[in-house]
């Protein structure tokens, strides 16, 4: 954090807004000069589901801006993490990618969101298509019981500019792989498929191209979307959503939500 702002959450010079949670980070990892994870303390009567959103800020200003960020643990997690991307003149993002352990984090405290098992029907096969920071509530998602109780096959498809924008998921998958409370069930069911689409790679392509010239699937050796086994999440740039939801409905299924589950969802809250 700078040390204007770190100075004044010290002397608490501004104060904490009503309906706000104050928490404290916890570490700061940096992927690239685009992205970075923090994680920080989780207010003991915070209840969220896996796959929601929060809105979080900064304590810099009388009026602190404010933005929805997934949450990327689990809802069993005793700490929240968040993965950013890095914007130089941000409104939040520009002083939120200097924080470091200790420094405070506001997050109000209604979680939202249809990236969530309530909003999808049962199925065989569940399809996580992210692009850029958008992996980040599946990043929740693969780490919850509940998914590979629902889904025999969990498909986890990420897609980035460069090799590097996918460290995270890499790590994420083998940590989750690795994890006592579902490493097993991962083991045998979580799929991890990573493409770029500017930096040449083993695995390059968009989704949207993956998925319509048939390539995924053959990789995957699964047939092409089907509403009666089939179920999709998806979260990314706003062209990315518009693009996958066509191709979801082009196929068949029907959009969920909280009130009405269907056969896919789309995540529209961004950062800056």
């Amino acid at each position: 954090m700078s040390e204007t702002i770190k100075a004044a959450d010290e002397a608490g010079e501004f104060p904490i807004p009503s309906g706000v949670f104050a928490e404290k980070v916890l570490s700061v990892r940096h992927y690239t000069d685009r992205l970075f994870a923090f994680r920080m303390s989780r207010p003991a009567s915070f209840r969220f589901r896996s796959g929601e959103f929060v809105m979080i800020g900064l304590p810099n200003a009388e009026r602190p801006v404010f933005r929805a960020y997934s949450i990327a643990s689990p809802a069993w997690d005793e700490e929240l993490e968040f993965y950013s991307i890095k914007v130089p003149d941000g409104p939040l993002t520009e002083h939120l990618q200097k924080v470091q352990p200790g420094d405070t984090i506001l997050m109000r405290k209604k979680p939202v969101g249809t990236l969530v098992h309530d909003a999808l029907l049962g199925g065989e096969r569940l399809y996580m298509f992210s692009t850029g920071t958008g992996i980040a509530p599946f990043a929740s998602i693969i780490r919850d019981p509940e998914t590979y109780e629902r889904f025999a096959k969990v498909i986890l498809v990420h897609t980035c500019r460069d090799a590097a924008e996918l460290d995270y998921g890499r790590d994420l998958v083998a940590t989750t792989r690795n994890d006592p409370l579902v490493g097993e069930e991962a083991t045998a069911q979580l799929v991890h498929y990573a493409s770029t689409t500017r930096e040449e790679t083993e695995q390059m392509g968009r989704i949207t191209t993956l998925i319509e010239n048939g390539k995924l699937f053959d990789d995957l050796d699964v047939p092409p979307l089907n509403p009666a086994t089939d179920r999709v999440m998806i979260c990314g740039s706003m062209a990315m959503l518009k693009d996958v939801k066509a191709i979801c409905e082009a196929a068949g299924l029907t959009e969920g939500s909280n009130s009405k589950p269907g056969e896919f969802v789309v995540e529209r809250a961004f950062v800056d």
